[in-house]
């Protein structure tokens, strides 16, 4: 068995998915003067960075953001083998009355976005909270929807979506990997 690995964007079209990202968000919140972005760690929070910058270009407005480790609030970290890596979560503002966008790389059963939204009810009650995701592959095991899709990449059986940015990987790239015979 081995693995083919196909390059579905790259640099380029990350910045500018990215970009497309943020128009929707400003086309869709007004001033921005309400919002704040939360990345999910690992490869949400550089994205919500982005985001935050792309943003403060565009209107003017430096967002505020934090950080949020999802890691004992998922539904499976008692079944997994490993120790899990604590990131720890970083909101150091109150998110009572905010438009809050949460940020991750990909959705996939919806899971972590279900996680995520547990732990964010210890930082205060927003007055919305928006999902914002560079790819969607689908198969989806709960009722979540994101808002802003960078790009819908739907997956067969054997098939993953592997994220690798600069902050974390050294280079900006979405790959299709197909499990093969």
């Amino acid at each position: 068995m081995y693995m083919e690995k196909m390059v579905i964007m790259n640099q380029e079209v990350i910045s500018r998915t990215i970009t497309r990202l943020c128009h929707e968000i400003i086309e869709n919140n007004g001033d921005c003067r309400d919002i704040v972005l939360i990345g999910i760690h690992n490869r949400g929070v550089p994205i919500s960075e982005r985001i935050q910058i792309k943003i403060n270009e565009l209107v003017g407005v430096e967002l505020k953001r934090g950080s949020l480790d999802i890691t004992f609030h998922r539904d499976d970290y008692r079944e997994r083998l490993i120790v899990p890596e604590i990131k720890g979560t970083d909101i150091s503002f109150s998110l009572n009355d905010k438009i809050v966008i949460l940020v991750d790389d990909v959705l996939y059963s919806g899971r972590t976005v279900r996680a995520a939204l547990d732990e964010l009810n210890s930082f205060g009650r927003a007055s919305k909270v928006q999902l914002a995701v560079l790819v969607d592959r689908g198969h989806r095991e709960l009722p979540i929807k994101a808002d802003y899709v960078g790009k819908n990449i739907p997956t067969h059986e054997g098939e993953h979506v592997d994220v690798t940015l600069k902050e974390t990987d050294d280079n900006d790239s979405v790959f299709l990997i197909r499990d093969r015979d």
